[in-house]
């Protein structure tokens, strides 16, 4: 398109649904400390009205065709969802180019808003499970938009008014900066035309300079709650999304704390009992990543937890996985992929997000053949790569388990 908008048409034959997905390549990481929390709260505002319909038409209008619609705000991308029957993907197409082009932005809504939002902060910072994700990311990233949580601060939200909300939307929600792609029932030649129609005609904005670069930092948060169990959560540095190294620290977020038969469920939960809860993930970035382990424990028992996945993260360091739990780990995530491009849901958001990153969406096909070619030595790489550089931690519970952060961190060496 003239504006720079791209258009990803996936058809999957013999299917009645489909799946739109527009997706923005911006999020909380084009934030300034004063501006911490405008992207999400952009997402929530655009729902209240947008071109000729109020918050209620929004949705009536996917939902009389069938459909469902959400959007959801990330660090480096923010997504609009819609899920639909064969023969509404116009309606769709209207109503996501509305929200995204054309929100009201009523000045009552955006204080009314600011309410609800700051509700949503005091939920999460309520929820053990949800704060102490939030308190470790600071760790990993500190005095940097990556750290800061995506809902922001009341505080950063109270000067916003219309103007300055329609200049940030203006910005984040440029044409050039985003990819409708459609998955399932869906033609080509007749997707490119109504796109064209509903994001063509929206100007061009200002080139936005690309966050910079961040930077690993490190150390320990804790938070006394007076709560039953601590929760913990242990995170060190890993590769961006367009690294080499990205299919290795999959497998190795898999063998560590990927599911049942991973090293910590079974070391950790079934052969000591030291935690009901325990799992391993890797988040990637632009330029970076995080390797991350989240438990949820007895307090006097959280330090021999942290011995443990330390213990077992270093010893895939030095040692690799074995040929069993590579092969083990491979087929997961294999069949993962599969059974996600039966989804229409997750290959539209999946083709959204890879032509962001790469320009173009990555065949199934191809990234099957990536982690197919793992050996033991490039999990064992990416387990090195992920001691070297210290530890970010957080535990939010009882005084008892407030040392674990610094036991994993000593045991990581």
């Amino acid at each position: 398109m003239p504006n720079g908008v791209r258009v990803v048409a996936d058809p999957m034959p013999g299917l009645k649904t489909f799946a739109l997905t527009v997706t923005v390549d911006g999020g909380s990481r084009w934030e300034t400390p004063d501006r911490a929390g405008w992207s999400h709260f952009l997402e929530h505002l655009v729902f209240k009205g947008a071109g000729e319909m109020d918050s209620r038409e929004i949705v009536e209008r996917i939902e009389r065709d069938g459909g469902h619609i959400n959007a959801a705000t990330g660090h480096e991308r923010t997504s609009f969802e819609v899920r639909g029957l064969e023969g509404s993907l116009e309606t769709a197409l209207q109503v996501v180019s509305d929200l995204l082009l054309r929100p009201t932005l009523d000045p009552e809504e955006i204080e009314r808003e600011k309410d609800v939002v700051a509700q949503e902060i005091a939920e999460a910072f309520d929820t053990p499970d949800d704060h102490v994700f939030e308190m470790a990311q600071d760790r990993a990233y500190p005095g940097q938009a990556l750290g800061r949580p995506i809902l922001g601060t009341v505080a950063a939200l109270k000067p916003a008014r219309r103007e300055t909300v329609e200049a940030w939307r203006a910005a984040l929600y440029a044409p050039e900066r985003m990819v409708v792609a459609v998955s399932g029932a869906v033609d080509a030649h007749r997707l490119r035309d109504a796109a064209q129609g509903r994001f063509g005609d929206a100007p061009a904005a200002p080139d936005a300079a690309r966050p910079a670069s961040a930077t690993f930092g490190g150390g320990h948060a804790m938070l006394k709650r007076r709560i039953e169990q601590a929760n913990v959560v242990f995170l060190t540095p890993a590769c961006g999304t367009a690294d080499p190294a990205y299919p290795a620290t999959r497998l190795l977020a898999e063998i560590l704390g990927g599911g049942m038969a991973s090293r910590l469920f079974q070391k950790a939960r079934e052969e000591l009992g030291l935690a009901y809860a325990v799992d391993a993930w890797f988040d990637a970035y632009a330029e970076t990543g995080l390797l991350g382990i989240y438990a949820g424990c007895a307090p006097e028992r959280a330090e021999a937890l942290a011995q443990v996945c330390a213990r077992e993260l270093a010893d895939l360091a030095a040692n690799g996985p074995t040929a069993d739990e590579l092969a083990r780990a491979k087929a997961v995530l294999v069949g993962g992929l599969m059974m996600s491009d039966e989804s229409p849901a997750s290959r539209a958001g999946r083709a959204a997000a890879q032509t962001l990153i790469f320009g173009a969406p990555i065949p199934t096909e191809t990234a099957v053949a990536r982690l197919r070619a793992q050996t033991v030595d490039d999990v064992r790489a990416a387990a090195r790569r992920a001691c070297a550089a210290g530890a970010a931690t957080s535990v939010l519970g009882p005084a008892g388990a407030h040392g674990a952060g610094r036991v994993f961190a000593d045991a990581l060496g």
